[in-house]
């Protein structure tokens, strides 16, 4: 593979995983080229790839400085890694007023992730004033544009009428979008909908789909879920996801 890199040429997510797979070292290096050749998106990847230490030291403060670079210059992913940096406190104080600004500037662009991120904010009241109505029509947004974890969070406030009337066809139409859209919460959701249906073989699909794409805590808060529903099989579920959980990340 050829890692030269010139102006016109753009990397995107596809290219990067491919180049980091070969050899992350030298990926790292074409990404570093064509960062400080101006292209935007060698930027912007080059402070992903700096925050997660893949074929470069991890430094999380220069990976700021990256996405501030790529972020001034236009580009709407950048801007929504420094809401992330500044949510989470990654080369820089966590700062939620800051991350909100990031994202709702990412948000009214019409980045998805700005979306999702800057409604996460408004549903909890993080740096902003608490505005369940404003956040339900940015998960809205972003799911109609294909966002697959807005998709899941669309369908439990549907689900739920929360700000909205209740409209089970339309929350269980956005589970299954999520689902096959790759969110494992959705995953969850669309399975837990399937065994209500009576679905049982087609659920424990979704939901052992969903075990393997999880993370830690979804996989501790899904086992318990598991264990206090009233069909066997997936009682016995619930002991998977835990022997799951702790293969992958150890006991505490």
């Amino acid at each position: 593979m050829d890692f030269r890199l010139c102006r016109e040429e753009v990397l995107d997510g596809d290219q990067l995983g491919a180049m980091l797979a070969e050899s992350p070292a030298r990926a790292a290096q074409a990404i570093l080229t064509a960062a400080k050749a101006g292209i935007l998106e060698g930027q912007a990847l080059l402070g992903q790839i700096l925050l997660e230490g893949q074929g470069i030291a991890k430094d999380p403060a220069l990976a700021l400085r990256w996405f501030e670079i790529a972020a001034h210059g236009g580009h709407l992913m950048a801007r929504n890694m420094l809401g992330r940096c500044h949510e989470h406190g990654w080369g820089c104080m966590a700062n939620a007023t800051a991350a909100a600004r990031h994202y709702r500037q990412a948000a009214e662009a019409g980045l998805d992730w700005g979306l999702y991120n800057y409604a996460n904010l408004l549903a909890t009241g993080r740096g902003v004033v608490e505005d369940q109505a404003q956040a339900l029509a940015c998960y809205r947004r972003a799911a109609e544009m294909g966002h697959a974890k807005s998709m899941n969070l669309l369908g439990r406030y549907l689900e739920e009428g929360r700000f909205c009337p209740v409209d089970s066809p339309a929350a269980r139409d956005w589970y299954r979008r999520s689902a096959e859209a790759g969110d494992f919460r959705g995953q969850f959701s669309h399975g837990a909908v399937l065994v209500e249906q009576g679905s049982l073989a087609e659920g424990l699909v979704w939901l052992r789909q969903a075990m393997l794409n999880g993370n830690q805590r979804f996989l501790q808060v899904s086992a318990q879920r598991l264990r206090e529903a009233s069909e066997p099989l997936l009682t016995v579920l619930a002991e998977d996801y835990a022997n799951h959980e702790r293969a992958l990340f150890g006991q505490d």
